[in-house]
């Protein structure tokens, strides 16, 4: 396939076959070409002609040979590629900046490089009837669960589908299912030393070709808390980074709808704390200033995506002065409203997992909204439903609020704590590892 042979290589084996006379092949001329005349180290042979046409399709070249009862396969691929570089979403201050690229050989490469054990397991399955997209299932087998494994390489061979057209996306849809639970049950990474330190942990990877991210499986709510800057720092100061986080990530979900609630039941307030309340309610109510601005910043948030690097500036300037001075002054908003809408959207941006903080934002607006038609109840009620989805929501048989709910001690501290490595001698028993031992006692 033209763009994807390397033609110095073809070259080369044609220059060497070009030195020969059929005469010369005594026995087998297929075995011979393979083991004697072709000066490459990936070739194959095989005698199914679909097989031939799926890896012509793939990138690889055939060689047939008249009377053969074989095809020569040559692997000399070479695809456009970009170089792997630091992940846009996961950066960090101290650590590696070689983050995953569309091509599965380098992802799968960049992981081999930080796991150099026997075994790790990497097992190729194909989706897609037409587009025969390459999935790598990646895991350790003297660790992971293989209950787990067996699970997921079903789920992934019963996939019947023309394309993948979304990559790993679409195939977490039809592996996980749940598709209306906006709450994520995999985790996706650009980052190898991520990836890596989840494989010794004893989770599953899967990873697509055509896509630079890395789903880990399963993953609870805590693992979409956890990011790999609290691991390059000292323990105590990675414990007030996580700690720091849950407050972020909290205030992105509560504060606005609790806010809220004060505001419009002020008798709640005693008279310490009347000073949080409502100076001036504005010439909307306060939940339509809410939801315009939740809507707004989603709207600039489309908008940095789409908006080139030397631009963006500007349009953060542009989105400060619109909706930080303009729309107060016309009274579109309070100033209560844009302090308190622009601190939970920090808490949003601080949270390490994009599908979280998504989900997080869907459920703020929905106990606005529920403040805003039942007021204190509402609010209740709507923290009440949100705790009962996230209960009753399981990734790979494992409760979503592991190990907080069921509560384990030894596990909770884990996720609570930035512990030292030197002491983490067991790995945890969510993921019910074959080997829990990390390191021996001294």
């Amino acid at each position: 396939v033209d763009g994807f042979a390397q033609a110095n290589i073809l070259l080369l084996i044609m220059k060497e076959l070009e030195k020969h006379k059929p005469e010369e092949f005594k026995n087998d001329p297929i075995d011979e070409l393979v083991h004697t005349f072709i000066p490459h180290v990936e070739v194959v042979t095989t005698p199914d002609l679909e097989e031939v046409i799926a890896q012509v399709l793939a990138g690889q070249t055939a060689l047939v040979v008249e009377q053969g009862s074989k095809v020569v396969l040559i692997d000399s691929r070479e695809y456009p590629i970009r170089s792997p570089q630091e992940p846009d979403i996961e950066r960090v201050v101290r650590g590696p900046r070689d983050g995953f690229v569309e091509t599965i050989v380098f992802n799968l490469a960049l992981i081999r490089r930080r796991v150099r054990d026997r075994s790790l397991v990497m097992e190729y399955v194909q989706v897609g009837k037409r587009s025969k997209t390459d999935v790598a299932l990646v895991y350790i087998d003297s660790i992971a669960d293989m209950e787990n494994v067996k699970w997921l390489r079903e789920k992934l061979e019963d996939i019947s589908i023309d394309g993948v057209s979304m990559g790993e996306k679409t195939i977490e849809e039809f592996v996980f299912g749940r598709n209306y639970n906006p709450y994520p049950l995999v985790r996706y990474t650009e980052r190898a030393d991520t990836s890596s330190v989840h494989l010794m942990e004893g989770h599953i990877l899967i990873v697509v070709d055509g896509s630079p991210s890395v789903m880990i499986c399963p993953a609870t709510f805590w693992h979409h808390l956890q990011h790999a800057e609290e691991y390059r720092q000292k323990p105590l100061v990675g414990a007030f980074l996580r700690f720091a986080r849950f407050i972020a990530v909290t205030a992105s979900l509560f504060l606005l709808p609790l806010w809220y609630t004060y505001a419009t039941n002020e008798q709640l307030l005693s008279e310490r704390w009347k000073f949080i309340g409502v100076k001036d309610h504005g010439e909307l109510a306060l939940i339509w200033q809410f939801l315009i601005a939740e809507i707004g910043i989603e709207i600039l948030r489309m908008a940095a995506i789409h908006t080139p690097n030397a631009l963006a500036t500007a349009l953060g300037i542009v989105s400060a002065i619109i909706i930080g001075d303009v729309a107060v002054q016309v009274g579109i908003f309070t100033h209560e409203v844009v302090l308190y809408v622009a601190v939970s959207a920090i808490g949003t941006f601080a949270t390490p997992s994009y599908e979280l903080s998504l989900a997080n934002r869907i459920f703020r607006v929905f106990l606005l909204i529920m403040v805003a038609i039942l007021q204190v109840p509402g609010l209740l009620i709507g923290i009440t439903l949100w705790i009962l989805l996230l209960v009753t929501t399981r990734t790979m048989n494992i409760p979503y609020l592991y190990p907080f709910i069921p509560f384990n001690p030894l596990d909770f501290k884990l996720v609570l704590l930035r512990s030292p490595v030197p002491y983490s001698n067991m790995r945890g028993h969510m993921l019910n590892p074959q080997d829990r031992t990390r390191q021996e006692d001294e």
